[in-house]
């Protein structure tokens, strides 16, 4: 089974949750906005604990280290199969600096070049209803948690 870590970062803004979100970089995402931004997150390397793959995860694909208080929200199934263990985290960050590895991969297909991508674009905050509408359709739920979970605090 392949697992993965994130976590959903937010804040508060005029009483409102705002929520950090990301969007893959490389040619398939370029012109992909409505369902296709994610939470930083990527794989649990053996033996490495949950929660700290999400911190690295985190820090790989945005450039910022977070620490505070974990909210675990849960394993969430993905369409394709995938575990993703979620945290949530009160925080903060400028989209703008975010800075993301790279990867490589041949680019155009079947041209024998290859060519480097960062792994994510772009960041940004998103109020509740504009981030469901660009998160992918698979991790709607996490927010949907996170919204239960707040509501009850």
């Amino acid at each position: 089974m392949k697992r993965s870590a994130g976590i959903l970062l937010w804040r508060r803004k005029r009483k409102e949750f705002e929520f950090f979100l990301v969007h893959p970089g490389g040619p398939f995402w370029r012109n992909r906005d409505a369902a296709a931004w994610t939470i930083p997150k990527g794989a649990i390397e053996p033996e490495e604990e949950p929660l700290a793959a999400a911190r690295r995860e985190f820090a790989e694909e945005t450039g910022f280290a977070v620490d505070g208080d974990f909210l675990e929200l849960g394993d969430f199934k993905q369409p394709g199969g995938k575990h993703v263990l979620v945290w949530a985290l009160e925080g903060d960050c400028d989209a703008a600096r975010l800075v993301s590895l790279e990867f490589e991969m041949e680019w155009p297909p079947r041209s024998g070049k290859r060519a480097r991508f960062p792994e994510v674009d772009r960041g940004g905050w998103f109020g509740v209803a504009e981030a469901r509408g660009k998160l992918l359709v698979g991790q709607r739920p996490m927010l949907d948690t996170f919204l239960k979970r707040m509501s009850k605090a």
